[in-house]
C-alpha cells in the first residue's frame, strides 16, 4: 500500500511538473507573441503619431511666428495707435481688477 502511495504521489507530482512545463512554455509563446505585435503593428504607429506631432507643432510655431511679426509691423507702422490701444486696455483691465 505504501508503495502504491508512493506512485501515486510520484505521477501527480509528475503531472504537476508537466503542467508547470507547459505553463511556462505557453507564457514564453504568449510573450514572443506580444512582443512581435508591438514591433509589427504599435512602434510604427506610435513613431507615425510622433511624427506626425512634430511636424503640427512645428506649424503651430511658425503660425504664432508669423501673426507675431505681423502684430510687430502694424505697431511699428502706427505707434501712436498701438500706444493708444494699449492705454485704453491698461485701463479697461485696472477697472475690472477691482
Amino acid at each position: 500500500m505504501v508503495a502504491n502511495m508512493k506512485d501515486t504521489m510520484d505521477h501527480v507530482a509528475d503531472r504537476v511538473s508537466d503542467r508547470a512545463d507547459d505553463a511556462v512554455s505557453q507564457i514564453a509563446r504568449l510573450r514572443e507573441q506580444v512582443e512581435t505585435l508591438m514591433r509589427e503593428k504599435v512602434a510604427p504607429v506610435v513613431g507615425t503619431a510622433t511624427e506626425r506631432v512634430g511636424a503640427a507643432a512645428h506649424d503651430a510655431s511658425d503660425a504664432v511666428r508669423e501673426r507675431a511679426d505681423a502684430l510687430a509691423g502694424q505697431v511699428r507702422g502706427r505707434p501712436l495707435t498701438s500706444i493708444a490701444i494699449a492705454a485704453a486696455l491698461g485701463y479697461l483691465l485696472g477697472r475690472t481688477g477691482r
